[in-house]
């Protein structure tokens, strides 16, 4: 007879393939403006996961800003240093929490749309980057409410990602 742990192995490791443990993930750089956090991995399959984790709540991805890629393409006319390996920002916005925060105050509309930045720069290759712009504004409870959530919201779906 085999010993338990053999058994239960093969069984643990599917487990853990099918539904990975929740990231405890703690943000490396937070400002009243931004959060980020860091992992290492392979870019693209961060990517991947970014995408899904937002299209997986049900929210259309609007644009896709190639920000490495109009860096390099610009480097020339500005004489610069190359900075990013990847660096994308993906828009987007939900129906729902726009509504509340821009109904809570139509000044919140500068909140929209949301943009989460990932990033992988040439001094850390290996090492991606994602986060962003927190909505922390002012007025009254229910605008300050609403924008909790999205910041909530996004993130979320960082950690989401991340936990891929």
């Amino acid at each position: 007879m085999k010993p338990l742990t053999q058994l239960c192995t093969p069984l643990i490791l599917a487990c853990l393939t099918l539904c990975p443990p929740a990231l405890a993930l703690e943000p490396d750089h937070v400002t009243p403006h931004m959060r980020l956090y860091s992992v290492e991995g392979d870019f693209q399959l961060y990517r991947d996961a970014l995408e899904i984790a937002i299209t997986g709540r049900g929210i259309v991805i609007n644009n896709v800003a190639h920000i490495a890629d109009m860096l390099q393409r610009t480097r020339d006319a500005v004489e610069g240093e190359p900075v990013y390996r990847h660096a994308q920002a993906l828009e987007f916005c939900s129906a729902v929490h726009s509504r509340r925060m821009m109904e809570a105050d139509p000044r919140n509309i500068v909140y929209c749309p949301y943009v989460i930045v990932l990033y992988e720069t040439v001094h850390e290759p290996g090492v991606i980057h994602m986060g962003y712009r927190r909505p922390a504004g002012g007025g009254d409870d229910a605008s300050r409410e609403c924008l909790e959530r999205v910041e909530s919201l996004l993130d979320g779906i960082v950690r989401e990602a991340l936990a891929f």
